[in-house]
């Protein structure tokens, strides 16, 4: 409450000692502020771990992303020289029946 002497600017300040429990109140308060902080430091050290753990994932996909790009490749060329292999058999095979049948028309007519 505060004091009613208008000569002075300092205020008084008296404390019921009905409301005395406002010290203890105060004190609840604090260690409530305390466990608060704890909590938070908690979520944010968790946050944290998460937050790394995620990254590290991103690494691990992209990693693996190149992989099977390099791999991609690897088939495409290996398909091609293969398919191109097979495409020269094909030829040379035609060619041979081709030569073949030439032969044995040549010899035929004699």
């Amino acid at each position: 409450k505060p004091a009613a002497s208008s000569s002075s600017s300092e205020i008084s300040l008296q404390i019921d000692p009905i409301n005395a429990d406002l010290d203890n109140h105060i004190l609840g308060l604090r260690g409530q502020v305390r466990k608060l902080r704890g909590v938070a430091q908690e979520i944010q050290s968790e946050a944290k771990y998460q937050n790394d753990f995620i990254s590290q994932l991103q690494m691990t996909l992209t990693k693996a992303q190149a992989g099977v790009k390099n791999n991609m490749r690897r088939m495409n060329k290996s398909i091609i020289q293969n398919g191109s292999n097979h495409l020269v058999h094909v030829v040379l095979f035609a060619l041979g029946c081709f030569f073949l049948v030439y032969l044995v028309s040549k010899f035929s007519r004699r």
